[in-house]
């Protein structure tokens, strides 16, 4: 597994711990002592709730996993407290997605002596393809330069393919931290992957006589989706590429009603951890139906409808293909 420090300064850091009357706490005065008490498992810190669920479900009882943001929270723009610090000073491994999805984590990979992992290493990325835009179209070279320039899209774990290279890194990263255990997190790796398969393989099979009669576009708030897309061969639009501070501008509406129009696009969508009111005006200026909330960056706490990245999975695989069947 490689290691990943960035060079950075603590200062900062230590100034908080120590105005919050915290210090980095010792990792094993905070495991316990007994044999098979849950400190004594090796601690694996992911940056997001979606990475912890599926490092929980390879590592099974054999790790403890924890998340820096908690379920429900927005990752992108995340604010890291004393607590997460602390949390950081007893990690054994850290996983982080990476793609430029965690501008705040940086501050992390300097004060730990854990493992890094940047689980999305492998994947076959994808970089933002459309900015809505009011400008005419450029000539050839000048699109290709103007993509090259664009960043990439961070939500690789929203591919079913992809995720499966997620896996693949965390069962490693596991296997060597508790070489042990290697023969479990083997088998609990092939087991969730045949459950990703499974969901991808239903989804595409619904979706197999709706695309027969014409493409399923899929129109979300953040272009979060790419990868699914791709996957599933839905036609994608959305009203913003990543977070950023013109989200939902009048030109982003107007280049969104323009395409639910002349698409006749039947439902629209919007992810639970951002505000829907310009999605709101796409659907009022449309035959468009606001659908319920998709879930991407977090899954939610165990009452909600997507608890596990799995659940995550499937709910927004339902709603989409519900949606286009309105």
């Amino acid at each position: 597994m490689r290691r990943t420090l960035l060079p950075a300064s603590i200062g900062s850091l230590v100034l908080v711990l120590l105005l919050s009357g915290c210090a980095p706490a010792d990792s094993s005065a905070q495991r316990g002592t007994q044999e098979g008490e849950p400190g004594d498992l090796p601690v694996v810190l992911a940056s997001f709730s979606v990475l912890e669920d599926m490092a929980s479900a390879v590592g099974g009882d054999r790790v403890d996993t924890r998340s820096i943001t908690p379920p429900g929270a927005e990752v992108h723009e995340y604010s890291p407290t004393p607590g997460d610090l602390r949390d950081t000073a007893e990690a054994d491994l850290i996983l982080f997605n990476g793609l430029g999805l965690e501008a705040w984590y940086e501050q992390f990979l300097t004060h730990t002596s854990a493992e890094v992992l940047m689980v999305s290493e492998g994947v076959q990325t994808l970089p933002v393809t459309r900015l809505p835009s009011t400008s005419e179209p450029t000539d050839d070279e000048a699109a290709q330069a103007e993509q090259e320039d664009l960043p990439v899209n961070p939500h690789a774990w929203m591919s079913p393919a992809q995720a499966m290279i997620y896996v693949d890194n965390i069962e490693a990263a596991l296997s060597e931290l508790s070489p042990a255990d290697a023969d479990t997190f083997a088998k609990n790796a092939e087991d969730y992957r045949g459950e990703i398969r499974r969901i991808w393989q239903e989804a595409a099979a619904q979706l197999d006589p709706l695309q027969a009669a014409g493409p399923v576009h899929l129109v979300s708030c953040e272009g979060a989706f790419s990868y699914l897309a791709q996957d599933l061969g839905l036609s994608e639009h959305y009203l913003w590429p990543l977070n950023a501070e013109d989200q939902g501008s009048p030109q982003q509406v107007e280049a969104q009603i323009r395409y639910v129009t002349e698409n006749q696009v039947p439902a629209v969508f919007c992810e639970s951890t951002v505000n829907d009111a310009a999605q709101q005006q796409v659907a009022e200026s449309t035959d468009a139906e606001l659908s319920e909330p998709l879930h991407v960056d977090s899954i939610t706490e165990a009452d909600g409808p997507a608890p596990s990245y799995l659940e995550l999975l499937q709910h927004d695989l339902d709603l989409i293909i519900e949606g286009a069947q309105l």
